[in-house]
């Protein structure tokens, strides 16, 4: 299948001589959600910007469904809706006046019935005639959730839309995804919120300093570097590990309580049967055991940790 968005070599190097995004290729599946994460200052949002037509590239090409976005920059801007991190909404507008001008600026022909269903799912209608310098900051963001599909796009970036928002327009903007991703939208978004890309993500990319170091669908992430960590509390608390249970690598928490081993739950041998009959040789016993599949979240503070420890 052909992707919807190509990205071949792009780089960005300002003046100054920082380069903000080192040579990056991905190629996004039509409605797929595609998950970017990385830390403040990786590269995110240059990388976004690009795309959008925002920032102009040092080198390389990107094709929005079959457009390049220079070369063709009219017709490929009109297939993408953005929702950036910041709230640049004009004050002195009301909410209708606001979304429906954003669709003109596309050449979308006036659709106040679509436009009624946007701010309806957003919950935005009853404040439909209020001017958005009353609103609160949860309802500029929906404001410019709105505006992002105000032109109908068959690609949305999201580029930290829940960062500082209540737990109700969270709600909603998930809703919202979901319904979007029905309708065939391909969604790129960028978060803090790991517990959201797990939750969402088809497939999941990791930059850091510039640089995108992994592409990878999230289940097959979890499944090839996903580890379990087995803990165990113990009838008597440890004040140190036994010599005996060297060959494991064990940390005690709790006090001295809990006993944690941490293994990986692909390999042919995981070390629990060993260990469990270890203990029962040496006397140790416990009250109760319990298991946790890593998160993507510990996956992606391993990596980073990991390429800190590589570049030292």
């Amino acid at each position: 299948m052909q992707p919807v968005i190509s990205i071949e070599g792009l780089t960005k190097t300002y003046k100054s001589g920082l380069q903000a995004l080192k040579p990056t290729d991905l190629a996004i599946r039509k409605g797929e959600i595609f998950a970017l994460l990385g830390p403040n200052g990786a590269g995110k949002t240059t990388l976004i910007s690009i795309v959008c037509g925002i920032v102009t590239p040092t080198s390389g090409t990107v094709i929005a469904d079959g457009h390049d976005i220079q070369k063709d920059y009219r017709k490929a801007r009109s297939m993408i809706g953005l929702v950036p991190q910041e709230l640049t909404t004009d004050a002195f507008e009301t909410v209708w006046a606001t979304v429906t001008f954003s669709r003109g600026l596309f050449g979308r022909a006036p659709n106040a019935a679509y436009v009624e269903q946007i701010l309806r799912d957003l919950s935005l209608w009853d404040k439909k005639d209020a001017k958005i310098m009353t609103l609160s900051g949860g309802m500029k963001r929906r404001v410019m959730i709105a505006k992002a599909l105000s032109h109908e796009p068959d690609i949305l970036f999201l580029d930290e839309p829940t960062a500082g928002v209540d737990v109700e327009l969270r709600r909603d903007m998930w809703a919202m995804v979901r319904k979007l991703r029905e309708r065939g939208v391909t969604i790129i978004l960028t978060t803090h919120y790991i517990e959201e890309a797990e939750e969402m993500a088809d497939r999941v990319g990791v930059i850091l300093k510039g640089q995108l170091i992994l592409v990878e669908d999230k289940t097959a992430l979890m499944k090839k570097l996903g580890r379990k960590t087995l803990t165990l509390q113990l009838q008597e608390p440890l004040e140190v590990l036994p010599p005996e249970l060297s060959d494991w690598t064990l940390e005690l928490k709790a006090e001295g309580h809990e006993l944690e081993y941490v293994f990986d739950s692909n390999a042919e041998k995981t070390g629990v049967p060993s260990l469990m009959r270890r203990l029962s040789d040496i006397g140790i016993g416990f009250k109760d055991l319990s298991t946790r599949q890593s998160s993507l979240e510990d996956i992606f503070v391993g990596l980073v940790h990991q390429s800190k420890t590589e570049a030292a």
